[in-house]
């Protein structure tokens, strides 16, 4: 029994010295981590920059041939003939097709028949008249039948020329809608003609904006159909007249389109460039801490160590009001000064009052046009 005894106290002495080595040991943790100091977080930074960004308007608008139609037959008739070819350019007066045209030519040789005999009946009761055989109301009834069998004559050559449908203005045809003996009604489809050389776009802006716009302002078009080009127009209509519903105005922008890779009916997004540039503050975006609490920065001060010895770098968040986006740049519309030293990249890593060291070695460029490439 006396050794069962023994042998629980020496157990309990090892268990003793244990627990008081680790307790030692936790204890020179806590003063080790009471007096550990955090290294500097490594950041990059760069001063508020003031630049001067052009003043745009932005919405989207519909592209607009500069003259479209949809040619249509003026009279009805069969189609005999077809002299053009589905999207080819034609000139204006070139011939588009041809109809039926022998019963009218018929009736025009029937019609000039009747002319030369009103003609030859004209001519002799004028002798008779000078003669004094014929009366001036005989002459005069005459006359008229001579003029109305011309008339006639003139009214079966128009429609004659009506049954040869020619191209009102230069332009693209579209795809053909009928075919050779096609039965055309009056107004009949033919073809899509468009003239987009130049071209227009559409758009609306709020009335608001009314009184920044003036004609000729410079306009730029991009399109998802012709991805990574920009085109440049200048407004050449303005509305003159509010929308009751919408309270915008419509604006017209004309624009080049030589190589025709813009088409009507094309959805777009359109930039009107105003003439005064304004100057702004501004930080790359990479700055911006984003939060739905408030967007903040971190503004890079020198402030006195704890000891007094010396100086060291802290990084204060500061509260800020964002602008429009350009680019790798944001406009900053309050919070900051021009000359304040922002801390450009690193900014997850840093909380309110932390001690940074700048190192701008690894810093990217920024730019307004930034154009990234697939690696």
């Amino acid at each position: 029994m006396k050794k069962y005894w023994v042998a629980i106290g020496g157990l309990l002495s090892v268990v003793l010295v244990i627990a008081a080595i680790k307790a030692l040991q936790i204890m020179n943790l806590i003063g080790m981590s009471e007096s550990m100091v955090m290294p500097p977080t490594v950041i990059s930074a760069m001063s508020v920059q003031q630049q001067q960004w052009e003043q745009t308007l932005n919405t989207v608008g519909t592209l607009e041939a500069e003259q479209g139609v949809v040619v249509t037959a003026d009279s009805p008739g069969r189609v005999t003939e077809i002299l053009f070819t589905a999207g080819a350019e034609v000139q204006a007066g070139d011939v588009l097709i041809r109809q039926d045209v022998s019963s009218e030519l018929a009736q025009l040789r029937a019609a000039e028949a009747s002319a030369a005999l009103a003609k030859t009946q004209l001519d002799r009761t004028h002798a008779l008249l000078v003669k004094k055989v014929s009366s001036k109301s005989e002459f005069d009834i005459a006359d008229a039948r001579y003029k109305e069998a011309v008339a006639q004559a003139d009214n079966i050559r128009t429609a004659i020329a009506k049954k040869t449908v020619k191209a009102p203005f230069a332009g693209r045809l579209g795809i053909r809608l009928i075919n050779v003996g096609s039965d055309l009604g009056r107004g009949g489809a033919i073809v899509s003609l468009q003239a987009v050389d130049p071209i227009y776009v559409n758009f609306s802006l709020p009335q608001r904006e009314l009184s920044k716009l003036a004609l000729d302002y410079s306009v730029r078009i991009e399109s998802d159909a012709v991805p990574g080009k920009d085109f440049t127009g200048v407004i050449s209509a303005i509305n003159p007249e509010i929308d009751p519903v919408t309270r915008s105005v419509r604006v017209q922008a004309s624009l080049a389109n030589t190589d025709h890779t813009l088409l009507p009916g094309m959805y777009a997004k359109v930039t009107v460039v105003l003439p005064e540039a304004e100057p702004v503050l501004v930080v790359p975006v990479t700055a911006v801490s984003f939060a739905t609490f408030g967007d903040s920065v971190f503004v890079v001060v020198e402030e006195e160590s704890e000891d007094g010895a010396d100086k060291k770098l802290v990084a204060r968040q500061q509260f800020v009001r964002l602008g429009h986006t350009r680019g790798d740049y944001v406009a900053i519309e309050a919070g900051v000064v021009l000359g304040d030293n922002v801390v450009s990249t690193g900014v997850f890593k840093l909380r309110n009052g932390a001690e940074v060291v700048v190192n701008n070695e690894a810093q990217p460029t920024f730019s307004l046009h930034p154009n990234p490439e697939d690696s």
